[in-house]
């Protein structure tokens, strides 16, 4: 029997197995129960699964879309790792836990383990070279690509199953904050790959960066219209959380009118700028909470405020493209370093780079602050480790920082790694294009010879 025909057996079989030493989940809890101290295995286990879904699995992502040879044996190394922490997770003695999602959703995770195993084992055998593996190396890439967002709810899952939060009447109010907050922390995100090296691919796309926000919040605005009132009377946080969902359809279709034929707009940034204005103003029932929904606000309407700024004023502008660039250039589909602008060294260049991370820093940041927000998790800041807010914030501000650099490192490990190793060296030395007044027109095709000049000079 071949290798591969084994791996559904070796699934099913870890889980049975894992089923017969998993430790006992409770429906409730006694306070004796709660305190127990947590024993050294579950915090191997804690501590193994955020390395692994944290660093490694991205990392090993990053380098199978760069084409790295390190690909393979670095996510070989991570299932093995995560398997080995699944086993830890389900044998720890000490404190016990509640049944929750984070159990379920765990068991839920070893179908894509073990797909994506059975893919790459089938994608080195180099068979149906012209049939099914184009496919299979679709499937590849998506399930592959999921990791990152497989890791981070879970690991969420796992932090609320820690602290028994999220149950009951908190349930509402946890997903409001996770979903909202974590969609903050998806938008900085995205906003950053966009401005190191996806600036290509909105070029091709035909369509501003603006024109996706606003396509985004008229989407999210429309659900939030309609799932924020549950019957009943109206509170004021029914009315309030129901017009922002108006306040969002409304401004992100004003935004996709704006943003056609590849308009800049600044209207998904003052949606931004609002919607900080009003959470910074929404009354709390705990002193603490309505410190730290106002920083969160406050840091929303900075997010907003720069990236008016970075729209308006700072968004590189490249060379115009010679009419015959434009017929040609759809038939490159690999989106590469080379296909980006050349960079350059010049202090104004620089200094322009710099300030284009505040939009999607500040975002990451407002994120990881409202996801801190719960009335559950302030409590606990606040009664029972005598907390302060203002050291409740920072730690939430240095945890942003962290999740940038990871982020921002990540980026940047595709754009010098596998295939786009040769192309980062090139570029490093390459001379910067002239400003034109669209800095996503269409990437030049083939030996194409742009004009080049100084950012700055206008001669």
């Amino acid at each position: 029997m071949s290798s591969r025909s084994h791996l559904p057996m070796a699934a099913v079989a870890l889980s049975l197995a894992s089923t017969a030493f998993a430790h006992e989940h409770h429906e409730q809890l006694s306070e004796e129960d709660m305190n127990k101290p947590v024993d050294a295995i579950l915090w191997i286990h804690i501590f193994l699964q955020m390395a692994v879904w944290g660093v490694l699995f991205p990392t090993g992502m990053v380098l199978g879309m760069s084409k790295s040879r390190w690909h393979i044996p670095l996510q070989s190394v991570g299932i093995a790792l995560t398997l080995g922490g699944y086993i830890l997770g389900h044998s720890h003695g000490g404190r016990p836990f509640l049944a929750g999602i984070h159990g379920t959703f765990a068991n839920i995770l070893i179908v894509p383990i073990f797909l994506q195993l059975a893919l790459g084992i089938y994608l080195k055998l180099h068979i149906h070279e012209e049939t099914i593996r184009p496919w299979v190396v679709r499937l590849h890439g998506v399930v592959g690509k999921a990791y990152p967002v497989f890791g981070w709810v879970q690991m969420l899952f796992g932090a609320i199953a820690f602290r028994g939060y999220c149950r009951g009447d908190n349930l509402g109010q946890c997903l409001a904050h996770y979903i909202m907050g974590g969609g903050f922390i998806a938008y900085g995100t995205i906003m950053a790959i966009m401005l190191l090296v996806g600036e290509a691919w909105i070029r091709r796309s035909r369509r501003s960066p603006e024109w996706w926000d606003s396509w985004i919040i008229m989407l999210w605005g429309i659900v939030n219209t309609f799932t924020e009132h549950h019957g009943g009377g109206w509170s004021h946080k029914d009315m309030q959380h129901t017009i922002m969902g108006v306040l969002w359809w409304a401004g992100g279709l004003l935004g996709i009118l704006l943003a056609r034929n590849n308009q800049r707009t600044v209207i998904p940034a003052v949606i931004i700028i609002i919607t900080g204005w009003a959470f910074s103003d929404h009354a709390q029932a705990m002193m603490i909470s309505t410190r730290v929904h106002a920083t969160f606000g406050h840091t929303l309407m900075l997010a907003g405020v720069v990236r008016i700024v970075e729209v308006s004023f700072i968004a590189p502008k490249y060379a115009p493209l010679p009419a015959d660039a434009s017929s040609t250039d759809d038939d490159h589909s690999e989106h590469t370093l080379a296909d980006a602008p050349a960079s350059g060294s010049s202090p104004l260049y620089q200094s322009v780079k710099a300030f284009r991370h505040l939009p999607p820093f500040l975002l990451v940041a407002s994120g990881v602050l409202f996801m801190s927000a719960t009335d559950e998790e302030l409590r606990f800041a606040d009664q029972e480790l005598e907390m302060d807010h203002v050291t409740y914030i920072l730690i939430m501000f240095s945890l942003a920082f962290l999740i940038y650099a990871l982020i921002v490192s990540r980026i940047n490990l595709w754009a010098t790694s596998g295939r786009n190793a040769a192309s980062s060296t090139q570029a490093a030395g390459a001379i910067e294009l002239a400003p034109t007044t669209k800095w996503y027109s269409r990437v030049p095709a083939g030996d194409t010879e742009i004009e080049a000049h100084v950012i700055g000079d206008d001669e």
